[in-house]
C-alpha cells in the first residue's frame, strides 16, 4: 500500500460559471497491485448481489405418482413405479437448480482498500461541489443543471451526497443513467462503472472517517 493524494478543486453548486471557491487535498492509502484488488472486491460484490431465484421441483415436490401406473411384470413394458419419475414427461428434474442465497465474505480492510483505491484513480472524472440545492424535486431542472456544467447524460453519472436528500433523489429516479447514493453506503460496483461522479464536499470527510479508518 502507498499514500497518494487526491486533489480537488470546490465548485460552488451545479452552474455553467463553475467558479472554484477553494482548493483542497485528502490523502488516501491506496494499493500498489490495484486491478487485482479491485477485481476481487467487485467480484465478490457481483456475486453476492445475484439472486438466484431459479428453481425446479424434485420428484418429491411434483404432483400425482400415488400409485403404480401398471403391474410390474406381464404388460411387455418397462417396469415404473410412478408417475413422477424424472424419466416421465411431467415428472420431476433430476439435479435442477434450486433457489439459494451466496453470500462470500471480504475483509473490512480490502473491501475499504479497493473503494479508495477505485475513487484515487477516478479523480480525474470526479466534481465536488460545495453542497447541492434543489429548490423543488423535477427532472427537467436537475437536467438543465447538469447540462449547464458540461456533464454528459448519455454516460454513466454516480451522485454522491453526504445526507439524506429527498427532492435530489426524486429528481434523478427517472433519469436511466443517474445514480444516487449516499457516501456512507458506497459500493464498488457503482464506482467501477461510473464514467462521472458528481460529488458535494461534505460526502469527502464522510468518505474518509468511513473508509480510511484503519481501526
Amino acid at each position: 500500500m502507498v499514500i497518494k493524494t487526491f486533489k480537488y478543486k470546490v465548485l460552488d453548486n451545479v452552474s455553467s460559471k463553475k467558479d472554484v471557491l477553494r482548493e483542497k487535498n485528502l490523502s488516501f492509502e491506496v494499493a500498489e497491485k490495484a486491478k487485482y484488488l479491485v477485481h476481487h472486491a467487485l467480484r465478490i460484490s457481483t456475486i453476492n448481489n445475484t439472486q438466484y431465484t431459479s428453481s425446479t421441483k424434485t420428484r418429491s415436490e411434483v404432483s400425482g405418482g400415488g400409485r403404480k401406473p401398471w403391474k410390474q411384470k406381464g404388460t411387455g413394458r418397462a417396469r415404473a413405479g410412478s408417475n413422477r419419475s424424472p424419466l416421465w414427461r411431467g415428472g420431476g428434474v433430476i439435479f435442477g437448480p434450486k433457489a439459494k442465497k451466496i453470500n462470500k465474505k471480504i475483509n473490512k480492510k480490502e473491501k475499504q482498500l479497493a473503494l479508495r483505491t477505485t475513487l484515487y484513480n477516478k479523480q480525474d472524472q470526479i466534481a465536488v461541489f460545495n453542497n447541492f440545492v434543489i429548490h423543488e424535486p423535477k427532472t427537467k431542472n436537475i437536467i438543465e443543471n447538469l447540462k449547464k456544467a458540461n456533464f454528459n447524460l448519455n454516460q454513466k453519472n454516480l451522485i454522491i451526497s453526504s445526507k439524506p436528500n429527498k427532492k435530489l433523489k426524486l429528481s434523478l429516479q427517472n433519469l436511466k443513467n443517474c445514480e444516487y447514493i449516499l457516501a456512507d453506503k458506497l459500493n464498488i460496483k457503482s464506482l467501477v462503472k461510473a464514467e462521472q461522479i458528481i460529488i458535494d464536499e461534505m460526502s469527502l470527510q464522510i468518505i474518509q472517517e468511513t473508509y480510511c479508518d484503519e481501526k
